[in-house]
């Protein structure tokens, strides 16, 4: 058990919108480190999962699905100035909540910037405008427009989250570890320029989930260890990735967006239909999917160095995630059904029996190789850390916990993403509830145990390429 430290004093409303398995991770912790009672706080959900746990801790639950039409009439008797919406749902839009809590002066934080219902989808809108890259793009139009004002915190758990404030604290570690010893880079300009000088092509989230469930995955059913709504979502999108200045060759099926930062290129199919190889310290080399998400854009933006105009740096950014074993099946089946839904799911909470969650940041090129850096969490260790939780649901949790505590103590930010804020006042908050966190060198490249038994176009003079790592 963590101390129960108190970490700010809030007197305000503070309302869910969604409470699935982050909100009911969370929700623990916000009562143990944030000075607040069940009357200030509500829950508005689509539907009935988690009012068990609201009612237990004295929390009013209403269901009440939101849409263009009535989120401003649901939401306006219950917010003022001071207040906080916690944005864990999905199919609401995070750029009209957000535009909304800037008009009334609320604190905002969502952990993946969301569409209306069906925009992930919309036949109607190119594969660019329904990538994470359009999403994000779409808030930084709000943010020029809106200017000042409360703090938004953009895609703050894990990851996206999370791993932005561990890219910060691997680029120091290696720089200390061969002999750099840099003073605390404090501005964009500079954590880019740091990259640059190690020479680091290709920034992977990678994570490794080997949480195991009892009962088994069944037929026609689709588990995960944290949302099944939210995993599918970003899946279907097109898989993304921001595009390193050291790449030598476009994939055929990439594209670049005709608009925005241009800090990245998507793929021509979805997410849960590309893999790529990725390592970890405890599982080594495995295959993972190269799932869409907000840090693989917005990193390799941060990341970008500019020299008269032209990029002179930009690393490889993207998520290389191999989830739960039950989960990888319900992927297999959900293809084999042309991405139709199965009819049932489980989030696996009290089912799990063992396994670990590896969720971490692989630095790759540099002088020593590559480097994890990141949580090591254990079912068993995250359930004696907080109720309510699986190892998933808790690094997701903890994320949240630091970024809602550093927006109360900031709360006129203006709309930010984790990449502008503080990494370490941020890590210290969220590293109670991580397990262990480690940082790790190794050897390995994509390279390795490739072209043994069959011959791959490969470049085997730059094993960063990410042809490399690509599945195919």
């Amino acid at each position: 058990m963590v101390n129960d430290e108190k970490l700010f004093k809030f007197n305000g409303k503070f309302i869910f919108i969604g409470f699935g398995s982050v909100g009911q991770g969370f929700l623990p912790l916000l009562f143990r480190h944030v000075e607040i009672s069940p009357h200030q706080i509500r829950v508005i959900a689509a539907d009935e999962r988690g009012k068990a746990q609201a009612e237990n801790f004295d929390i009013p639950f209403e269901v009440k699905p939101l849409n263009p039409e009535n989120y401003r009439q649901v939401l306006d008797p219950l917010l003022a100035p001071g207040d906080f919406l916690l944005n864990v749902s999905v199919n609401v839009s995070s750029c009209a909540l957000i535009e909304f809590c800037h008009a009334r002066g609320v604190l905002y934080l969502d952990t993946c910037i969301e569409p209306w219902v069906g925009g992930y989808a919309d036949a109607n809108r190119s594969l660019s405008e329904r990538s994470n890259y359009g999403l994000r793009e779409e808030a930084l139009r709000l943010r020029e427009k809106l200017g000042n004002g409360p703090t938004a915190m953009l895609c703050h758990g894990v990851n996206p989250g999370l791993v932005s404030h561990w890219v910060k604290q691997a680029l120091l570690n290696i720089a200390n570890d061969v002999g750099i010893c840099p003073q605390i880079p404090r501005t964009r300009e500079q954590w880019a320029k740091l990259a640059s000088l190690l020479k680091v092509a290709v920034i992977q989230c990678a994570e490794r989930d080997t949480q195991v469930i009892d009962p088994p995955k069944k037929i026609d059913e689709f588990v995960n260890t944290w949302s099944i709504d939210g995993f599918v979502s970003e899946g279907i999108q097109p898989a993304e990735l921001g595009w390193g200045s050291h790449e030598k060759q476009m994939p055929v099926d990439g594209r670049r967006h005709e608009y925005g930062c241009d800090a990245s290129i998507y793929l021509t199919q979805p997410g849960v239909q590309t893999q790529v190889y990725g390592w970890t310290p405890r599982e080594g080399s495995y295959r993972g999917f190269l799932i869409t998400h907000s840090e693989s854009i917005s990193l390799a933006n941060y990341l970008t160095v500019k020299e008269g105009g032209n990029i002179s740096y930009r690393p490889t950014v993207y998520y290389a995630y191999h989830p739960c074993d039950a989960a990888v099946l319900s992927i297999h089946e959900l293809n084999g059904k042309c991405l139709a839904l199965q009819s049932k799911t489980r989030l696996a909470m009290d089912d799990i029996y063992d396994g670990v969650d590896e969720l971490g940041v692989l630095l790759m090129g540099h002088a020593k190789g590559v480097y994890w850096y990141g949580s090591v969490l254990s079912i068993q260790a995250a359930r004696k850390l907080a109720p309510c939780n699986n190892a998933t649901s808790l690094q997701v949790a903890a994320g949240v916990l630091g970024g809602v505590v550093w927006a109360l103590n900031n709360p006129r930010a203006g709309i930010v993403e984790p990449d502008e804020v503080p990494f370490d006042e941020v890590q210290k908050v969220a590293a109670l509830y991580l397990g262990e966190m480690v940082g790790q060198y190794s050897d390995w490249t994509p390279l390795q145990g490739r072209g043994v038994l069959f011959e791959e176009d490969l470049d085997r003079s730059d094993p960063w390429q990410f042809k490399n790592f690509r599945v195919t």
